[in-house]
């Protein structure tokens, strides 16, 4: 597959409608695409964080690449499952942040917009446990039902981000991981050439994060997130966690290859130089975040001119000279596409 993820994003097709496939909490449509008829099946999800808007954007534009005359060698190679958006009510409640069409995100919008939902209600570890778990959420039986129906597959890529981190970071199935060397080392040269430093870190287990090598964990676990949350005491909070895409995905498929992308919306550099735990760079960004979080809260909401704006201006250009700065858009579309594409090789190798 030589497709750039520039001809991807350059694509004028229009998109077709696609076929809804239930509705939101708050009555919004929620759209999937089967496209191409080829032998390998790849399921791809956007949205399931409601404040992680890239993977909604770069499947908006792969659907319109796929439906179109330049999609043919995709649409042979692959049958494409594709939902861009599982929650399009995250998407409508984080909109004040998120500029339509921009190719950076403005940090301090970010701080003071940004809605996720609680743990135990989001929707990537909110999937059906079976046919009759009627408790979960309308968009996780709206997607289980869809993948129900295309099962099984080789390939599934769930599309997240990152608020902050030192660059782009790769979750691998685990039982996959001695055959992703050709893939990880792809991966790594394409990250390092596009002038980035892969994310690392250390967490030895928590919720299922496995460190792999550097740039790569496993793919978290709704099991292990339930017993972080019991060893916390909440278990209330630990019984609300259901199965997670990746793990639905595999108990309609079988051995399956699970990936998630994680691209930083903010690139806090130095992060990873000594992973820990605990990292002490991820340490003193996260007590600047927290910083000027509070500070945003003192300042209130900014009218035109008043004193907040220029608490805002102040904080930007203190965040500039702490070295943070927002990853463009395009770049981070760039390593979810080479994620997927290098997924789908080590699927063909492993099935040759």
């Amino acid at each position: 597959m030589a497709e750039s993820v520039d001809r991807i994003i350059g694509c004028g097709d229009s998109r077709s409608a696609g076929d809804e496939i239930g509705r939101s909490r708050e009555g919004r449509p929620i759209l999937a695409y089967t496209i191409g008829s080829g032998p390998n099946r790849v399921s791809l999800i956007g949205g399931c964080h409601a404040d992680e808007p890239v993977g909604p954007r770069f499947l908006d534009h792969l659907v319109r690449y796929l439906g179109g005359p330049a999609g043919a060698e995709l649409r042979g190679a692959a049958t494409w499952s594709v939902i861009p958006h599982v929650n399009p009510d995250g998407a409508a409640a984080n909109a004040a942040w998120q500029t339509p069409g921009a190719d950076r995100y403005d940090f301090v919008a970010y701080l003071r917009h940004r809605v996720r939902e609680l743990p135990g209600d989001d929707i990537e570890f909110g999937f059906p446990r079976g046919e009759d778990d009627d408790g979960a959420r309308p968009e996780n039986r709206a997607a289980w039902d869809f993948w129900r129906a295309g099962a099984p597959y080789h390939l599934h890529v769930s599309m997240h981000g990152m608020g902050v981190a030192a660059g782009p970071y790769f979750l691998v199935e685990r039982s996959w991981w001695p055959r992703c060397g050709e893939m990880a080392a792809a991966l790594t040269r394409e990250v390092e050439n596009g002038g980035y430093a892969l994310h690392d870190v250390e967490r030895h287990g928590e919720k299922g994060f496995h460190r792999l090598g550097r740039g790569f964990c496993s793919r978290p676990d709704s099991r292990a997130m339930r017993r972080h949350f019991l060893d916390l005491g909440d278990s209330a909070t630990a019984a609300r966690f259901r199965p997670s895409s990746m793990e639905a995905v595999r108990a309609l498929s079988g051995d399956a290859l699970t990936l998630v992308t994680e691209m930083p919306l903010f690139i806090t550099p130095g992060v990873g130089a000594e992973p820990g735990p605990p990292d002490p760079v991820l340490m003193r960004w996260r007590e600047r975040i927290a910083g000027w979080e509070a500070r945003l809260r003192r300042a209130g909401e900014p009218n035109e001119g008043g004193a907040a704006r220029g608490e805002e201006n102040a904080m930007r250009d203190e965040m500039a000279a702490a070295g943070l700065t927002a990853m463009p858009v395009r770049d981070q579309m760039r390593f979810q596409w080479a994620l997927i594409r290098a997924g789908l090789r080590a699927v063909e190798a492993a099935n040759a």
